[in-house]
Order: C-alpha cells, then sequence, then structure tokens
C-alpha cells in the first residue's frame, strides 16, 4: 500500500513525527498547519487521506471537516486532545471516518491510518469483491465502492459505506450496535456505541425519501437495525 497522506497538524514537532512515520510506512506525506491551507491542499492534491487535528488555527478540523463534506470524499482521521464523547461525535456527523486521541503512539496512529485506507479502498489495498450487492432499491460496488440508491449516485463516508455494505449483504438481518461498530472501527479500543446512531442517521438522510420516517434502514427498538429488503 502506498498512499498520498495530507497532515494538518499545527504543532511542527509533532507534524514532523508523523510525516517520518508515513514515508517509513512507504506513504508520500504533506504537511500543512493551519485550516485554510490544509482546505487548499486537499482542493490541489487530492490525497488518499486527511490526517486532521482538530485544534488548528485559522479554521479549526470541525471547520475543516464541514466544508469539505460540502463536495469531497476523502477519508478523514481525526486527532483530538479533546476526548469528550460530544466532540467525538460532532466530528463523525460532520463526516470523519475515525479519530484518535492524544497521547497516541506513532505504531498506534499508522495501524489507524492503515484501517482507513484499506476500508476506504484508497493506496492501491482496497477490497477485491466482484460482486455488487443489491437489495432495497441499493446498489452496493465494494471494488467501485460505490452507492446508488434507485439508480441515482450516493456519496458515502468509508465508515457508512462498510455499514451500508454490511447490512445490504444480509437484508432483514437485525445488527446490533456493537456489531455494527466492528465494521467501522473494530473493538481494539474504547468506542462508544453512539457512534453508530449517528452514522445510521447521516446514512438515512442519503438513501430514505423521508429521513424521519425511514422505509429502507430501520430501527429495530432495544436491538438495532436493520436494511429492509422489501424495497429491491
Amino acid at each position: 500500500m502506498c498512499a498520498h497522506v495530507l497532515v494538518a497538524e499545527d504543532d511542527e514537532m509533532q507534524a514532523e513525527l508523523i510525516r517520518r512515520s508515513l514515508l517509513s510506512e512507504g506513504h508520500t506525506a504533506t504537511v500543512v498547519h493551519d485550516g485554510r491551507a490544509a482546505l487548499q491542499a486537499a482542493r490541489d492534491l487530492r490525497p488518499d487521506l486527511l490526517v486532521l487535528d482538530l485544534m488548528l488555527p485559522v479554521i479549526d478540523g470541525f471547520g475543516v471537516c464541514r466544508v469539505l463534506r460540502r463536495d469531497d470524499d476523502v477519508p478523514v482521521l481525526m486527532l483530538t486532545a479533546r476526548n469528550t464523547e460530544d466532540d467525538l461525535l460532532l466530528g463523525l456527523e460532520l463526516g470523519a471516518d475515525d479519530y484518535i486521541t492524544k497521547p497516541y503512539s506513532p505504531r498506534e496512529l499508522m495501524a489507524r491510518i492503515r484501517t482507513v485506507l484499506r476500508r476506504s479502498g484508497r493506496g492501491g489495498d482496497g477490497r477485491q469483491e466482484d460482486t455488487v450487492v443489491r437489495t432495497a432499491g441499493l446498489a452496493v460496488d465494494p471494488v467501485r465502492h460505490e452507492v446508488r440508491c434507485d439508480g441515482v449516485p450516493v456519496e458515502c463516508t468509508p465508515a457508512e459505506f462498510e455499514i451500508l455494505l454490511a447490512m445490504a449483504a444480509e437484508p432483514e438481518r437485525v445488527f446490533t450496535r456493537r456489531q455494527l461498530l466492528q465494521r467501522t472501527r473494530g473493538l481494539d479500543r474504547a468506542s462508544t456505541e453512539r457512534a453508530v446512531d449517528v452514522h445510521i442517521m447521516n446514512l438515512r438522510r442519503k438513501i430514505e425519501d423521508d429521513p424521519r420516517r425511514p422505509a429502507r434502514l430501520l430501527t429495530v427498538f432495544g436491538v438495532g437495525y436493520k436494511l429492509s429488503g422489501g424495497r429491491g
């Protein structure tokens, strides 16, 4: 796997450590130190991954993520010293694919980067499945990492894609939040199942005619969620 990673980190020493770690893994890296520069570099360079510190000057990481998600699906790995649940969930709502809290080890960060790249199908190490999964008016293509809803392309973050792919492959199966969480970030660290609720909410906005009254992505109260195959 070789990917181009954009690193947005205002701590120059920390940014240099990340850059060296990426180079040692065979990646290329571009480093910027404020949010405005991060947005410009993301648009100009089209990186495979953005490693984004939340506490950036000029435009903070939340602002960067909010602007990027209007027209860009680059995977985002957030770096944060703020580990409150509300902050982390806000980052996920804005379209971040994963987060890591400071302090962290370079080894952990590189493992997380590999996971996000693998899930997103970027950096030359994507999925190898060759079957489009079709159900409920949805077509989920694991090779091209594409989703269509009633024939219309749907932009999904890597985490949203993993959830939708898992549920589309087994329509009518009820998944617990923990099972869906395992599909997105795994169980190798403390996490919150509320993150799954955020991803489901975002998916409903994209695939439901009325997200407040979902017909595809259904809640099974007291258990979790299921994808109804009735429309496919």
